[in-house]
């Protein structure tokens, strides 16, 4: 009996970390955008890109994971040929993308700005069973809007809104309205 309480209980753990998170619609009450506790300050309400997943990392705990529950890792252009990406060690955590690589196919700058780690905030819960289903080598179509998100305590998150920057902050917080997979790897 404890044999099969035990199998029940892996099996429960194992469906549950491989199931969509459930996660809070987008609310527009009178012009304020929020999700749950947090208020949603749009940056730049259009946003589209289209790009290769180079990386994918889930995260469940957290107060950012309370918004977004996976970051993507994604290249564009030159970064989304397999070729060129082939030569490239990629990894992801703590919400950092990084990579290696023992001789660069592209300069240097074409790297860091044709590449970059997304923190992907689902408009609702469709959305957040789409990002579930986008896999590393994907090819992938996104649109939404890069947001600021504050709680009520004075924490905040803010997006970076250029393509140029690198390091601490560079990173985009995308509120996705519509995502698709173009082509599977």
């Amino acid at each position: 009996m404890k044999n099969l309480i035990l199998v029940v209980i892996v099996i429960a753990v194992v469906w549950w970390l491989q199931s969509s998170p459930s996660v809070d619609d987008v609310r527009d009450t009178g012009g304020q955008l929020s999700i749950g506790e947090y208020r949603i300050t749009p940056l730049q309400e259009q946003f589209e890109i289209s790009a290769r997943v180079l990386g994918r990392k889930d995260y469940t705990f957290g107060r950012e994971a309370d918004l977004s529950p996976m970051d993507l890792a994604l290249g564009w252009g030159p970064m989304a040929d397999p070729e060129v990406i082939a030569a490239f060690d990629i990894s992801q955590s703590g919400r950092w993308y990084r990579w290696r690589a023992q001789q660069l196919p592209i300069p240097l700058r074409s790297v860091q700005t044709h590449s970059a780690n997304m923190h992907m905030v689902p408009a609702n819960q469709l959305i957040a069973d789409r990002l579930n289903d986008i896999r590393e080598g994907d090819l992938i179509e996104l649109s939404g809007q890069l947001i600021r998100a504050d709680a009520p305590d004075g924490w905040r998150w803010i997006s970076s809104l250029t393509r140029n920057d690198t390091g601490d902050g560079s990173c985009e917080l995308v509120l996705v309205e519509d995502v698709r997979v173009v082509s599977d790897q």
